[in-house]
């Protein structure tokens, strides 16, 4: 196990396995839908390229930097790093994100393209979702997996812009870090 780690909560294959179910999922509701998959950057980065793969539908592929972290914890603010949204107008929205934590991003998100692109739809699918009581209102239509609310890291998610690489999503070994 990575050092970095206090406990591994989801090996390689146990993800691999949910994101072909996840794939079947999408693949089958935006059949004959025009599909602009939205991944929101950094964290979803890792998630979306393997999901992406899994889905045999034709499809265009976006990216959009926000922000909201503040080492463990959101800051309740989401910050956009680019300012044109990508062309999304008359088309079926994905939002890809790795975590539903408080919701803020995902709402956001969907508030600005809802404001300023004019989707056919907006939907959003997640690696994690957490089970607690958020700010916003906000369920992932796809969700690999339900979490505790807990730091996770790995496959994308971090902290400090450390653990990305990891294959695995694991919980953060906090105390080694000097944090909480």
């Amino acid at each position: 196990m990575h050092p970095g780690l206090q406990r591994v909560l989801f090996h390689e294959r146990d993800i691999a396995a949910r994101l072909d179910e996840m794939a079947a999922e999408i693949t089958e509701f935006y059949q004959k839908k025009p599909l602009t998959v939205l991944a929101i950057l950094n964290g979803s980065l890792v998630f979306a390229a393997d999901l992406l793969r899994r889905i045999p539908l034709p499809l265009r592929f976006e990216s959009l930097a926000v922000a909201s972290y503040q080492g463990t914890e959101s800051s309740g603010i989401v910050s956009f790093r680019q300012s044109n949204l990508p062309a999304v107008s008359g088309r079926h929205v994905l939002l890809l994100d790795d975590i539903l934590d408080t919701g803020c991003t995902l709402n956001a998100v969907r508030q600005r393209i809802l404001a300023e692109a004019a989707p056919l739809s907006i939907r959003a699918a997640v690696l994690l979702q957490k089970k607690k009581p958020r700010a916003e209102t906000l369920v992932a239509d796809y969700a690999g997996f339900e979490i505790e609310d807990e730091f996770v890291v790995g496959y994308g998610l971090d902290f400090d812009g450390h653990y990305r690489n990891l294959p695995v999503v694991g919980v953060l070994n906090t105390s080694s870090l000097g944090l909480r």
